[in-house]
């Protein structure tokens, strides 16, 4: 990529924003439609592989088909060539998706544990993206805290859907899915174990994420990634509360259901873990059972391995140990199920019977609506419609660089859904463009003005001439908005210029000193002259000056006359004759 600025004829690469294991991002402007993108070039390694290039460019088009305000928007991906200095041809695997401001999870979380309210507020948005994700049919596989963004304004942005799937379903080997995947951290236990996943796989990743934010540190560490994995599928997690004291039961006991070994001992869907992590949080025990897991019982395997040669023959026995673990009886009785089935259709029987003998009586009323579609509406429109379906509208603000400000980007749940009555419908509104900073372009020229300004993505208006003592001619004097202020992208910055003049003053009648310090004040050269011809007063008063009053080339040189003649003297008369007597 040495050298290259724009991938597949489209997109424009800036500055690097983030870089990983197998990837780096980017920061790019999409030229055909002037929106500013973020640009994942992936691992040429992973290009070698065909089987990887086509599972890819299938996961990229199931995640561009999520819409969510929780879910980083995937714009484009494929796949790009590029001629190296050597003349080697290199294949690139891209992945083009929003530009998101904010820090990553995983930055924030450096001063872990944090506050309840926020640990609350970014695992709902995390499970908000998680249950939008698994009802589209996709399972993430990669829940950690550097696949979560959390905007300025603390909205939650999950990345990278369908990405670790492709990398995992064309890696030979666990040590090659851990090198692409990162840490093995947030593995579940069927990740390790090499077993098909679902969506409760990324619910107890997700279960790792909120440990590491309530006690600062993740459940299961060790010398390698294959360690640690055998960790996960035989070990119990320490409780939060034992390594932070304020965590409460009832938050313990959300985070050992959600890293249950077994899947079906966990949560069952986002939806149910979120409930419960609210609840936990207002000081309310949830009300699911608390039984052991019959798959947690570590004294099958025996202490967990510390060291990478160990690990490596342990892991490979695992399987077998697992698949001849006993196994606890849950089905009922015969009896209770044959027992439950009868009473079932008498119930049913009853039903069809009372509904039967209602006779006239009214039907009862619609429970539920149709979604309207709000999407391009104003956020007035959209209310009023969403509230004539009896849903409940609730407003979120995102920035949008194509979207109008106070215009309807998306809502959940989506146009066209049947809904129950109540339902709170979240509607996210455009804010408006994302500010960015005015780069100071006072003293420049206007040329330079303008490289700069469209290096920053602004755009130059209106050119406006003015006087100046100061700035030299073609200079920029100010600028509007003003430089340091914060403007939304291609916004237009008009300016003024100097002239190269300045604004002289009519003198005459003004004292001499003061005519002097006016024109020195303006950098231009004074000359004085007296007049004899004229008489003089005590303040040296201008009577002429060289030029005229108005606009007068900076550093010139004025010429300024006052009086130095012989002051007039009052004429005497003579006194009145005394009276003849």
């Amino acid at each position: 990529m040495q050298g290259e600025r724009t991938l597949a004829g489209r997109y424009e690469i800036g500055r690097r924003v983030g870089r990983g294991g197998m990837a780096e991002v980017y920061l790019g402007t999409d030229e055909r439609l002037g929106r500013r993108v973020a640009v994942k070039l992936l691992s040429t390694s992973l290009a070698g592989e065909p089987d990887f290039r086509s599972r890819f460019r299938q996961e990229a088009q199931a995640a561009a088909r999520m819409t969510h305000p929780t879910i980083v928007r995937v714009f484009d991906a494929g796949e790009d060539t590029f001629i190296r200095a050597d003349g080697h041809e290199l294949i690139v695997p891209y992945i083009v998706m929003e530009y998101i401001e904010g820090e990553q999870l995983r930055d924030i979380m450096m001063d872990a544990p944090l506050p309840i309210d926020k640990v609350v507020s970014y695992m709902s948005g995390i499970l908000t993206a998680l249950e939008y994700s698994h009802r589209a049919g996709v399972v993430h596989r990669d829940i950690k805290p550097g696949n979560i963004k959390i905007t300025p304004e603390g909205t939650v942005k999950v990345m990278d859907f369908g990405i670790a799937r492709a990398i995992s379903d064309t890696a030979g080997t666990i040590a090659q899915t851990t090198a692409i995947l990162g840490t093995a951290s947030y593995f579940s236990p069927e990740q390790a174990k090499g077993e098909q996943v679902d969506g409760r796989s990324d619910l107890y990743s997700a279960g790792i994420v909120l440990y590491e934010m309530l006690t600062g540190k993740v459940p299961f560490q060790g010398d390698s990634a294959v360690a640690v994995a055998y960790q996960h599928v035989t070990e119990k997690p320490v409780p939060p509360s034992q390594i932070n004291p304020d965590v409460s039961p009832a938050m313990d006991a959300v985070v050992l259901r959600a890293l249950a070994k077994n899947r079906d001992a966990r949560f069952q869907s986002a939806s149910e873990f979120r409930r419960d992590l609210e609840l936990a949080a207002q000081g309310t025990m949830p009300a699911f059972a608390t039984a052991d897991d019959p798959s947690d019982d570590t004294q099958l395997f025996g202490a967990a391995p510390t060291s990478v040669d160990q690990t490596e023959s342990a892991f490979a026995a695992l399987s077998e140990t697992d698949d001849r673990a006993p196994q606890v009886q849950r089905r009922p009785p015969a009896m209770w199920i044959w027992g439950s089935a009868a009473l079932l259709v008498v119930i049913v029987i009853a039903v069809i019977i009372w509904v039967g003998n209602l006779g006239g009586v009214d039907p009862l009323p619609a429970t539920s609506s149709d979604m309207p579609d709000v999407v391009g509406q104003t956020w007035e429109e959209a209310e009023a419609a969403i509230r004539l379906a009896e849903l409940e509208p609730t407003r979120q603000t995102e920035t949008s660089d194509t979207v109008p400000e106070g215009v309807v980007i998306s809502t959940t749940p989506e146009a066209g859904l049947t809904v129950t009555k109540g339902t709170t419908v979240t509607v996210l509104v455009s804010s408006g463009p994302s500010a960015i900073p005015m780069p100071n372009i006072d003293g420049m020229t206007e040329d330079q003005a303008r490289t700069a300004l469209e290096n920053a993505g602004l755009s130059l208006g209106t050119i406006t001439s003015q006087d100046s003592a100061t700035a030299p001619a073609g200079t920029i004097i100010k600028s509007d908005p003003p430089s340091g202020s914060q403007v939304a992208p291609g916004t237009s910055i008009n300016i003024v210029v100097s002239s190269g003049n300045v604004t002289l003053d009519d003198l005459r009648g003004m004292p001499l000193s003061q005519a002097q310090d006016k024109l020195r004040t303006l950098g231009l050269q004074a000359i004085v002259v007296e007049d004899p011809n004229c008489p003089a007063d005590d303040d040296q008063t201008v009577v002429n000056m060289s030029e005229a009053a108005g606009s007068v080339p900076q550093h010139s040189t004025v010429t300024i006359t006052y009086c130095s003649g012989a002051p007039k003297t009052p004429e005497t008369t003579a006194p009145p004759s005394p009276p003849h007597t």
